[in-house]
């Protein structure tokens, strides 16, 4: 009876010390705090100065993972084309954490500030800079970011003294004491108010002495900011300092237990992961226990990262492939080389803390390629997770297909696609959130589609129209989405279209037009002839379908599913002899009634009967089909007879193979199409 209560404690002590490193996980993630951006104005950069300027941050991101959390270099010696850049992670953030938060900063840095010789930006965990002359050990306290907390204090001039009191002692510790330039640590306010906890940290370049200059200056600044505040934060490029209510900092083994660990633990165990919410300060019998144990809880702690980071090294699924890099790979050598892309590799720890495990609860719907998850960033971004089923259609081709693909394409009527995890056999796509799912769950639900009004359709018309064009002639490559259905438009919290699934998209090379394939695979109803019959598709193939999914929108009906039963047409055909017998506008869904424009909604019809015509090359291309739009004045050509003349009654085998979402809350509903033999 002994040996089994002994053994039942000691297993019960070791799931609890692994759950602490799974919340303590959680609270490191960097949260975006400031930028210098808004101090400088973009300006034109050498060539020589934007490739050093990719090298240093790739340097940096690289480095992160094993450097004790500070590092600098300098690349480049032309006049006007030398980078120097420096990180540096809160003192008790290292590793796979430290890197995290500098490859996010690296990504971020360029993308908020753009065409800058200099720039800073700040996280919670995490400081990047870089510049065109050296700063290296220089003291910079301008420009600086105050945050206030929204806690007001009940007795703010008493809670100010304490707190500039308290703070002090911190800097005295950080630049005399220890001189490792920066210090944490709890005390209590008074006997009502509970503890409070101080973080001072300077950057590693500087002196003590410079450190301590830093500090004060950042502490003068609080009584003019945040004096009726319980808590607040104040930084500048060299330093920062951070005082608050609650635990915002991880106990390290280099300052030993802390007297605090207890409230470290409470704030990390009750954790919402699906809206994390916060945390709870619930203390429990169990945690005074651990405390006790506090050594061989951060033991476990490392034994565990140390073997998660040899299943990342020896799960890597995906082979070499062409780098399509800007300037870094944030987790190189981690899982992912083959994919070498212009963004964010997410821990799979990350992801999975933040759907729960892949909980259902946090699930938003599934499609053919498995389920998709919502979730948060650092910043609180909203996200939409995709997960490729292990016995999805979507192989590791189409995956690999759709993160080189969408991680070359901006643009506001495309998904972005934020973030990739290629871990443990798990292959996972980080989107942005659109809140109102796919066009399909709004056109073709008689409830929803009442939202849809024609300035609304009109709106989403033109959208589709411009990512289209995009892929088509704007971007860097020649892109043929190949997909284009209702189902892969997703709209954003203010009904804008965004073009998703780029899985089946394949490029053309400058000056090529078409190609052929064996392996025909799309939606019926919505593929292009000569691409259904003959595996032939152009850019005139997209043409085709967005046709289809224009007259669809005026309609509010699928062309799969469209069926008179007195003619056996189709949604072309019936749209075409409606045209021939002048009555176009018998097309138009009975319950925009008389609240369109004819004239738009007639000259919609004649735009999408000149796409989906059988030839292709009657079809017009998308820059004349997006001026078409735009204009009441242009003369359109009449159409000829459109595609698949002989009607048919469409079954559900020919529907997509998009299940429907739960509670038709589905954020991209990115699914993998049908394969129809040729």
């Amino acid at each position: 009876m002994m040996e089994t209560k002994l053994t039942t404690t000691i297993l019960g002590f070791f799931l609890l010390s692994f759950f602490i490193c799974f919340t303590t996980t959680r609270a490191q993630s960097s949260h975006y705090v400031g930028d210098d951006c808004k101090n400088s104005m973009e300006e034109s950069l050498t060539s020589g100065f934007k490739i050093n300027l990719n090298s240093v941050l790739s340097w940096l991101s690289s480095d992160a993972t094993t450097s004790k959390g500070y590092n600098h270099t300098a690349i480049g010696t032309a006049t006007g084309d030398a980078v120097y850049g420096l990180y540096d992670c809160r003192g008790d953030v290292t590793g796979i954490f430290c890197q995290f938060c500098v490859s996010t900063a690296a990504s971020d840095i360029v993308r908020r500030c753009p065409n800058r010789s200099s720039a800073v930006i700040w996280y919670n965990y995490c400081i990047l800079r870089y510049s065109n002359h050296d700063f290296f050990g220089n003291l910079t306290i301008t420009p600086s970011w105050q945050f206030p907390g929204t806690k007001n204090s009940t007795n703010s001039t008493q809670e100010l003294q304490k707190a500039e009191t308290y703070m002090q002692s911190l800097i005295k510790n950080a630049t005399v004491e220890t001189n490792l330039l920066y210090a944490m640590g709890e005390f209590n306010s008074d006997g009502s108010s509970g503890e409070r906890y101080g973080f001072v940290q300077c950057s590693r370049d500087l002196t003590s002495d410079h450190c301590r200059q830093c500090l004060n200056s950042m502490l003068d600044q609080v009584p003019k900011c945040c004096a009726t505040k319980v808590g607040w934060q104040v930084g500048a490029p060299s330093c920062l300092i951070k005082y608050d209510d609650y635990m915002f900092y991880k106990i390290t083994t280099s300052q030993g237990p802390s007297p605090s660990f207890n409230s470290a633990l409470s704030s990390a165990i009750n954790l919402n992961k699906c809206n994390n919410k916060g945390t709870s300060k619930t203390k429990t019998l169990i945690i005074i226990i651990v405390s006790v144990l506090v050594a061989l809880v951060l033991l476990s702690c490392g034994i565990y990262f140390l073997w998660r980071k040899n299943q990342s090294n020896h799960d890597a699924l995906l082979s070499e492939t062409t780098p399509i890099s800007i300037h870094y790979n944030p987790y190189q050598g981690q899982g992912d080389d083959s994919l070498n892309a212009d963004l964010p590799t997410i821990p799979l720890f990350w992801i999975r803390q933040n759907t729960n495990n892949f909980s259902d609860s946090c699930k938003l719907g599934e499609g053919g390629f498995g389920p998709v998850y919502k979730g948060s960033l650092q910043d609180g971004t909203e996200v939409a997770i995709k997960r490729l089923s292990k016995t999805s259609g979507q192989g590791l081709d189409e995956f690999k297909n759709e993160v080189i693909f969408i991680a070359k394409l901006q643009h506001r009527n495309l998904v972005r696609l934020l973030g990739c995890c290629v871990e443990e056999n798990e292959k996972l796509l980080i989107y942005e959130y659109m809140s109102n799912s796919s066009l399909a769950l709004h056109l073709f639900d008689v409830e929803k589609r009442k939202q849809l009004s024609w300035k609304v359709r009109m709106n989403i018309i033109k959208g589709i129209a411009r990512g289209l064009l995009y892929l088509h002639e704007d971007s860097r490559l020649k892109i043929i989405h190949r997909d284009m259905k209702a189902s892969n438009v997703l709209l954003d919290q203010d009904m804008n279209p965004k073009i998703s699934d780029f899985g089946l998209a394949r490029t053309f090379e400058k000056g090529q037009n078409e190609e052929n394939t064996r392996r025909v695979m799309g939606t019926y109803g919505y593929m292009a002839p000569e691409y259904a019959m003959e595996g032939l598709y152009s850019v005139k193939s997209d043409v085709f379908s967005f046709g289809v999914l224009l007259l669809e929108i005026i309609a509010g009906k699928r062309n799969s599913g469209f069926y008179l039963s007195d003619h056996g047409q189709s949604l072309l055909v019936y749209s075409w002899k409606l045209w021939c017998e002048g009555e176009c506008l018998e097309l138009v869904d009975p319950i925009l009634e008389n609240t369109y424009i004819r004239s738009e909604v007639t000259r919609c019809i004649h735009i999408g009967l000149l796409c989906v015509q059988e030839d292709a090359i009657d079809r017009p291309i998308m820059s004349t089909v997006v001026v078409m739009l735009a204009s009441e004045t242009m003369t359109l050509p009449n159409p000829n007879h459109p595609a698949f003349s002989v009607g048919r009654k469409f079954g559900k085998e020919d529907e997509s193979t998009s299940k429907t979402s739960k509670d038709n809350i589905s954020v991209n509903e990115v699914s993998i199409s049908n394969v129809f033999p040729r």
